[in-house]
């Protein structure tokens, strides 16, 4: 028996012998199997749109079109790169599902929002070209969601001052340490309708709240949490920073638990104070935490909706409507199916561009200096 020298056999992947005739069958299969899906899906939305009548009930066989698709890309994988196109099948076909589990929705969520759906008429879904847009541009509330959310979103500067103070104590050596580490994450550990009943429906209830009780003994004849605009938004904002700061704030300790004792140590031989060395050392290094703790806290607070649903209903006005709350009423309460769709489809472009920009500032903001 030889022994092998060298490389390891077992991983190389030999180069196959592809005919010129192997590679044509296989672009042939997969763009001929494009070709079909592509006639399918046109023609579904064309059916959609009332333009024409293929026939179609269901999106089924848009579904097909797109299964026999992804069977013939599989399949063409291993007909026209042989042994390293086998290799691209332990990860293709699950790309593929996901791709199909966003595409589709997304596509299905467009047609729906260029359309008059109203789930209490009888004429079902009409197409009515731009129609929503228009309705939409002259929205007040949507606009006044819009405008609350800026304001909401903002909140978190102070949310994440009110973090890091507490990760600071608790990174320090204090007593009971453990006790306020899991005290700290309690509200983190309830369901926001949990703490909409529980705080906003209980607490704050101007006629038998505890909280109301303890007013009007100081002296304040009609406490009421929500019945001016930015009262009730300032309440709304409370809540929900009562539930999520521990989340930055869990996030902040773990990034202060990571600094290196050496450096805090050669600052304080070096004749920094406290407040010096926190502003040249800590704040500097915990950046990179600190921009991290501040994006996905963006994204939970842009999803803000089940306090407001529960506690307020968007009220008084409007005041503490969101954008995802305003969308649910028009969901919900009348039905609008087709305007709500439009009204998440351009939230989530709003989003999305939102959200690439303030990544690249944040990249910009934490890359290293030299």
């Amino acid at each position: 028996m030889s022994v092998m020298s060298g490389t390891d056999q077992l991983h190389v992947v030999t180069t196959d012998d592809i005919t010129p005739g192997r590679a044509r069958l296989g672009k042939a299969l997969v763009w001929g199997a494009a070709a079909l899906l592509a006639l399918v899906a046109l023609a579904q939305a064309a059916q959609s749109m009332g333009w024409l009548d293929f026939g179609f009930d269901t999106w089924r066989p848009t579904l097909y079109a797109y299964c026999l698709w992804a069977t013939a890309l599989c399949w063409a994988q291993v007909i026209t790169r042989g042994e390293q196109g086998k290799r691209t099948l332990f990860v293709l076909p699950a790309a593929l599902f996901v791709v199909s589990l966003t595409v589709f929705p997304l596509l299905f969520g467009l047609i729906i929002a260029f359309s008059s759906w109203n789930l209490s008429s009888l004429d079902g879904r009409q197409f009515n070209g731009v129609d929503n847009l228009v309705q939409m541009w002259g929205d007040p509330f949507y606009w006044n969601a819009l405008g609350n959310m800026v304001i909401y979103v903002l909140a978190i500067i102070v949310e994440y001052a009110i973090a890091f103070g507490l990760a600071l104590i608790l990174a320090g050596q204090i007593r009971a340490r453990k006790f306020w580490r899991v005290a700290f994450l309690l509200p983190l550990m309830l369901s926001p309708v949990a703490v909409s009943w529980m705080v906003g429906k209980s607490m704050l209830e101007p006629r038998f709240g505890p909280l109301a009780r303890l007013a009007r003994s100081l002296g304040i004849e009609n406490p009421s949490f929500f019945e001016s605009p930015w009262m009730a938004k300032l309440t709304i904002m409370v809540l929900d920073a009562w539930t999520f700061i521990p989340f930055m704030m869990i996030m902040l300790l773990a990034g202060l638990q990571a600094i290196p004792k050496e450096l805090q140590e050669a600052s304080r031989v070096d004749g920094a104070t406290g407040w010096k060395s926190f502003w040249e050392i800590t704040f500097p290094l915990m950046l990179p935490v600190s921009v991290t703790a501040i994006l996905i806290r963006i994204i939970f607070k842009l999803k803000l909706a089940d306090i407001v649903i529960t506690v307020t209903s968007g009220g008084p006005g409007g005041a503490t409507d969101t954008v995802t709350s305003f969308i649910f009423r028009e969901y919900r309460e009348r039905s609008n199916v087709g305007y709500g769709t439009m009204l998440a489809m351009v939230y989530l472009v709003l989003i999305v561009i939102a959200m690439t920009f303030l990544m690249k500032f944040a990249n910009r903001l934490t890359r290293p200096r030299t």
